[in-house]
């Protein structure tokens, strides 16, 4: 599969501490998106789900779930399904983000789609819609997407009291990156003096 990037823990997608996977390729383009380097299908780097699982197994003591997002996950949701059900086996948790509808997930006959469902305990479903853009609640950027608890693994009081926050990292080379939801356009604003600073 292709991945754009994995944050082995992350306390900014989701709650608790968390092994975050980025997937490369979106064609949703939503009007606003601050992750346009993920839309590429060729972009990022390829990934089996045996070095994934490697690799969330490194830290299985350190986190309590995994998140899916991108890009976005359901178009490449036969690998991820696989990976989602070794974080199941290790007791972990399954956030799975997408810009698709749960309706269109569920009553398709992609059978992907429907394996990656099944592993999902918390979908959060919906494009980014700029006109409808809100901050106020975890997790998301518009009024429209939603919280689908399809298990009872992610309590919904949990994500209630979850706050929005960013991280923001450096590596070797000086390249910083940031993830994590919160007011993009202020977080815009105080970057806009960094150079070559990559969201997502």
């Amino acid at each position: 599969m292709r991945i754009h990037k994995v944050l082995e823990t992350t306390y900014a997608e989701g709650p608790g501490c968390r092994f975050c996977v980025w997937v490369q390729g979106c064609q949703q383009h939503c009007d606003g998106c601050f992750a346009t380097a993920l839309w590429a299908y060729d972009g990022g780097t390829v990934c089996s789900v045996q070095e994934l699982c490697a690799q969330l197994y490194a830290v299985r003591d350190t986190v309590c779930g995994v998140t899916l997002l991108g890009g976005e996950p359901f178009d490449q949701a036969a690998e991820l399904a696989e990976f989602a059900a070794e974080a199941h086996r290790l007791g972990k948790t399954v956030l799975t983000f997408t810009g698709y509808t749960y309706a269109f997930l569920q009553n398709g006959d992609c059978a992907a789609h429907h394996a990656l469902l099944d592993q999902t305990d918390l979908l959060i479903d919906g494009k980014f819609e700029q006109s409808l853009t809100d901050y106020s609640r975890p997790l998301v950027g518009s009024s429209n997407q939603r919280f689908l608890f399809l298990t009872d693994a992610i309590p919904p009081q949990e994500i209630a009291a979850y706050k929005n926050r960013f991280e923001i990292r450096t590596d070797a080379a000086g390249r910083v990156t940031i993830n994590g939801m919160g007011n993009i356009e202020k977080l815009k604003q105080y970057t806009a003096t960094i150079e070559g600073v990559q969201y997502g």
